[in-house]
């Protein structure tokens, strides 16, 4: 079995999405926090990348919607401060 790179980057998503939500359960950081909203969009554009090398339709409609509410909630926590 042959790990491609974009399985790569996208179980590197994965995890960035999952560190997000860890911290956010263990009270590290909150959901309005810059960096929460930043862990998941940058783990759901990997994710992404990772679809367009090995296309799953289900997975690609959520990961936009991940992407439009982190990207929602960075514009939210940028124009509180």
């Amino acid at each position: 079995m042959t790990i491609e790179w974009y399985d790569v980057v996208g179980t590197t998503g994965v995890v960035l999405i999952l560190w997000a939500y860890f911290l956010l359960q263990t009270e590290r950081v909150n959901s309005a926090a810059l960096s929460y909203s930043a862990l998941n969009l940058i783990g759901a554009v990997l994710i992404t990348v990772s679809l367009f090398y090995d296309f799953n339709l289900s997975a690609f409609i959520i990961e936009l919607f991940w992407i439009a509410f982190s990207v929602y909630g960075i514009v939210r926590s940028r124009s509180a401060k």
